[in-house]
């Protein structure tokens, strides 16, 4: 068996010389030789290698430490502010919604503008109701002229193998296709009333409730800062009440401007919006109904000129629609 040496040494080999004579020596021997050997102190060796020369990352500052301890980083002053006061007005508000539902805090009541605010609710009701039924009637129609138009094909075809019925199935033919016609007509027409009536039901009215809620956000808040301001009024002044009493009323009169500001864009979208509905219910009642006249009593010259007169655009809706290629987009 080869040895292993080590050149230049000396702790490997008083090693090896020692472990060859404490081979063939006696076990008490042995262990009072070990005892009697010195103990060598221990060395710590690190896990981990020392970090030096490391630059701190720029724009850096250190914090300095107290007593050896590195303090904890806060966050900025404005998040916690942030979170301070969004916290202390959803416990106010909260306080001022049981209080209103308890009756043990008043609340601020425009009579006025609260009915009108009532109406428009029942309005948006009613009407997403009539849009409701008149999507309804235009799926229906549209299957109704799809069934005309297969059935005068199948007149027309009929006509051409039956010599000796030709002239009626092509007369049935013919009324058929007119009627499908005048149907597509009266199809758009439909069509075009339904868009204008889902645009003023789920947008512009949608916009104006939007602005409503924000109302009653902002009539909350007031009504919990003012209830605030009152219950301080009320308590003995001291030098840290007065200090109360002041944030309190700079607190009382931001919500208070925030909420009639609120309050006169409510008016005036609620104004703008019963003049735009009553312009736009106008003109699509109008064109409805005349559509539907000349379309029944078989006008198609009146039924055209109803939709030129009301900007109606022309389209097949009972044709496939053919999806555009990657090209045209």
């Amino acid at each position: 068996m080869s040895r292993i040496t080590i050149a230049g040494d000396p702790t490997v080999h008083e090693y090896i010389n020692r472990n060859a004579e404490t081979d063939n020596m006696h076990p008490a021997i042995l262990r009072s030789e070990i005892e009697a050997r010195p103990l060598r102190p221990r060395t710590y060796v690190p896990n981990s290698l020392p970090l030096t020369n490391t630059a701190a990352p720029r724009g850096y500052t250190p914090s300095p430490t107290q007593n050896g301890e590195i303090p904890h980083q806060k966050f900025p002053s404005s998040k916690i502010d942030v979170i301070k006061n969004w916290s202390v007005s959803t416990y106010k508000c909260t306080k001022q919604l049981i209080n209103e539902k308890l009756g043990k805090s008043s609340k601020t009541v425009d009579i006025e503008l609260e009915t009108e605010i009532e109406q428009l609710r029942e309005t948006q009701k009613k009407y997403g109701n009539i849009l409701k039924l008149a999507k309804s009637m235009a799926t229906q129609f549209q299957c109704f002229i799809l069934t005309q138009q297969s059935l005068g094909e199948a007149f027309a075809e009929l006509g051409q193998k039956s010599p000796e019925l030709q002239q009626e199935f092509v007369q049935n033919s013919e009324t058929q296709k007119c009627l499908s016609k005048n149907g597509e007509s009266l199809l758009n027409a439909l069509n075009f009333f339904v868009s204008s009536v889902n645009t003023l039901c789920n947008k512009t009215i949608e916009d104006t409730l939007i602005t409503i809620k924000q109302y009653e956000c902002a009539r909350i808040e007031y009504d919990a800062y003012r209830s605030d301001l009152e219950m301080l009024a009320q308590i003995p002044r001291t030098d840290s009440n007065t200090v109360r009493v002041g944030d309190a009323q700079q607190n009382y009169q931001q919500h208070k401007e925030e909420f009639e500001k609120l309050r006169s864009d409510v008016i005036v979208k609620l104004k703008f919006l019963d003049e735009n509905r009553v312009k736009v219910m106008h003109k699509q009642l109008l064109m409805f109904h005349n559509a539907t006249l000349a379309y029944f009593s078989n006008n198609h010259q009146a039924l055209e000129t109803t939709l030129k007169q009301f900007n109606v655009k022309p389209k097949s809706p009972t044709a496939p629609s053919v999806a555009a290629s990657w090209l045209e987009k």
